[in-house]
């Protein structure tokens, strides 16, 4: 009996955004980075700066008789585009753009039908939140921590 849908709605997602088209110039990264900034433009699934946690969860039984459960989680994402200009409406939009890219990528489409199921991982998943930071540091910053919220039965 499986106690959490989290690890495979996780790598799902992993695996969606790396297979995105629109995102095939974007560095996916499992959680934190470890020491590569380098890349102009990243997501990271499963980790958010200053954050405390990977994903947020709450279980509930389903019905009376306990057989099966309720699973409601968030999964903290960041993306960031980072230039050697001063230019910060530009990476303001391409953020955004990533992100946006993002949510594409969770639409059912005919190639794509279980994006927005995870790939059968969870019930549905979408795009919920975001918070919008910008700093200049050996160039214009632009980081958008985002969540997606995913509802799951186990």
């Amino acid at each position: 009996m499986e106690t959490s849908r989290v690890p495979a709605a996780v790598n799902a997602l992993l695996a969606i955004l790396q297979a995105a088209p629109a995102l095939a110039d974007i560095r996916i990264v499992d959680g934190p980075e470890s020491v590569n900034l380098t890349e102009k433009h990243r997501i990271h699934v499963g980790w958010q700066p200053g954050g405390d946690s990977a994903v947020a969860l709450q279980q509930s039984f389903n019905a009376a008789g306990a057989r099966t459960r309720d699973e409601a989680f968030t999964i903290a994402c960041y993306a960031e585009s980072r230039a050697g200009d001063k230019d910060m409406a530009a990476r303001r939009t391409k953020v955004f753009e990533i992100v946006a890219a993002v949510e594409t990528a969770l639409r059912a489409t005919n190639e794509a039908p279980t994006a927005p199921t995870l790939n059968g991982t969870v019930l549905w998943a979408h795009l919920t939140a975001g918070d919008l930071s910008q700093w200049q540091s050996e160039g214009a910053n632009a980081g958008l921590n985002f969540t997606v919220t995913c509802q799951a039965r186990i």
